[in-house]
């Protein structure tokens, strides 16, 4: 449909910032004429759907001295300007996706100004300017000829390439991809806030990883503690920009917070749920075999979004839950209440923060029974009321969360089958029916979670705090806009 404002004023009248969005595709259409706009169903990872505008046309592209006119295709979101829109190539009947750096399999575009989209600085004029200068550093379509001449032509072509040592983008991906997921551990911590830094700190000193990637988002120049680290550099420890050096990773540890000015709770979490729909996509199109640990708050939510934008198993979609909590909880029972024989069975589960849950559960799959030849449930709540007193007291900062996200890698990278209290999909324990993810005993290996240990269906008080917090966790990801 030709650009027409009073038809696109009734077509947005369900957009949050509908003015602001089109004075801005004004904007662009006065530049590039070609462009159209629909109201079209698009159709998200996870299978919902969603009435969203399409706006479509072609940008000038010129490649090796020939000009190019690329049709795109942007999904622009109702909550737009505030959140990128989805990019997507258009091709047509004669031609082929080129997947890349910035292109995937099925066309979806990642370019670092959607990566780090912040308004109003961002604006789509900007994103098709940075658009138009990496598809002419790397074409994303080339043409499809039925002629047998062509093929023939173009097997040569690659043939000869490979006689002479080179490869495309594809080749190098796969030979890169192979090298990695074979014996290279590569971590990528995504946000270069404090806990980001403590991340990469706690991995660097712990030697958990071969490499580790740390990913700034922020804008400008490295400040703070990204500037001391390339200043003081550390072995195997990168600082970037660009989520093309996250590829391959075998971790991928997410601590961004979105810093907006929402008002309510539930504003600021759809506000982190905006930062996340432009960096987890991303970040399954460079690793797809990773496990994604959630750090960022509510842990909770965020990751239980992690799994719903990554299209990942639920296995390999983990949040830091209840980690450190239950490591603290089990030794003060050991080492300060001097209760050696049970300390280890004693867990700290469901929703991190005020509402977690102290529980008994035996770690080696059998039963959670074995607790009660030692200690009466009387004495078994006292012990963890006591425990939990002491551990109010002691606050998570970063370098410690930091030092409990270390040991989580160290698990999975080294396949330890170690047991965590972290947040997994808690669907199907203890009655819940939702999908929501808590923090449970799991056991942590190279794939993530293998199995969930459960906490005993007899402790009624245990099962209703867990099923109160899934109901609360429930509700407020009914009201998100994934």
């Amino acid at each position: 449909m030709e650009f027409s404002e009073e038809t696109l004023r009734t077509q947005l009248v369900k957009y949050k910032f509908r003015d602001l969005t089109i004075e801005e595709l004004k904007n662009v259409v006065k530049i590039y004429p070609n462009f159209r706009f629909s109201m079209d169903t698009y159709t998200f990872k996870d299978g919902s759907l969603k009435d969203l505008l399409n706006f479509s046309g072609t940008i000038p592209v010129k490649y090796q001295g020939n000009s190019y006119n690329i049709p795109i295709c942007l999904w622009i979101l109702d909550s737009h300007p505030f959140a990128p829109p989805i990019c997507l190539l258009k091709p047509t009947i004669n031609m082929e996706i080129s997947v890349g750096k910035h292109v995937d399999a099925h066309g979806r575009i990642y370019l670092p100004y959607l990566q780090n989209w912040s308004h109003p600085k961002s604006i789509i004029i900007g994103l098709i300017k940075e658009m138009i200068e990496k598809f002419e550093e790397e074409l994303p379509l080339y043409s499809v000829s039925s002629s047998d001449e062509a093929k023939q032509l173009e097997l040569l072509s690659y043939i000869a390439k490979i006689t002479t040592g080179e490869t495309d983008i594809n080749s190098k991906t796969m030979v890169d991809g192979q090298k990695k997921d074979g014996g290279f551990n590569k971590v990528t911590v995504i946000g270069a806030g404090d806990l980001g830094i403590a991340c990469v700190l706690a991995i660097a000193a712990k030697g958990a990883a071969d490499q580790v990637v740390l990913l700034d988002l922020s804008e400008g120049a490295a400040k703070g503690g990204t500037m001391d680290l390339d200043i003081f550099a550390l072995p195997n420890v990168e600082i970037s920009k660009d989520f093309s050096a996250s590829a391959h990773s075998k971790v991928v540890v997410l601590t961004v917070n979105s810093l907006g000015n929402a008002q309510s709770y539930l504003g600021v979490i759809q506000s982190n749920v905006d930062l996340f729909r432009g960096i987890v996509p991303a970040v399954a199109h460079y690793s797809q075999n990773s496990v994604l640990l959630v750090a960022s708050h509510p842990v909770e939510i965020m990751t239980y979004v992690s799994w719903k934008l990554s299209a990942f198993p639920k296995s390999r979609v983990i949040g830091i839950g209840c980690n450190l909590d239950t490591e603290r909880f089990q030794y003060i029972i050991t080492n300060l209440l001097k209760a050696q024989t049970i300390g280890k069975e004693a867990w700290i589960i469901g929703e991190r923060g005020e509402d977690k849950v102290p529980a008994w559960c035996g770690s080696n799959l059998v039963t959670c029974h074995q607790t009660e030849g030692v200690m009466n449930d009387n004495s078994q709540e006292q012990l963890a009321n006591r425990a939990m007193e002491v551990l109010k007291g002691k606050g998570q900062k970063s370098w410690s969360v930091g030092l409990s996200i270390a040991d989580l890698i160290e698990s999975i990278l080294k396949n330890k089958r170690k047991v965590h209290s972290i947040s997994t999909l808690a669907k199907g324990c203890c009655n819940i029916n939702s999908e929501v993810f808590l923090s449970m005993p799991c056991i942590l290996g190279t794939n993530g979670v293998t199995e969930i240990i459960k906490p005993l269906k007899e402790d009624k008080v245990v099962a209703k705090k867990l099923q109160s917090s899934a109901a609360s966790i429930h509700d407020l990801q009914q009201q998100l806009k994934l």
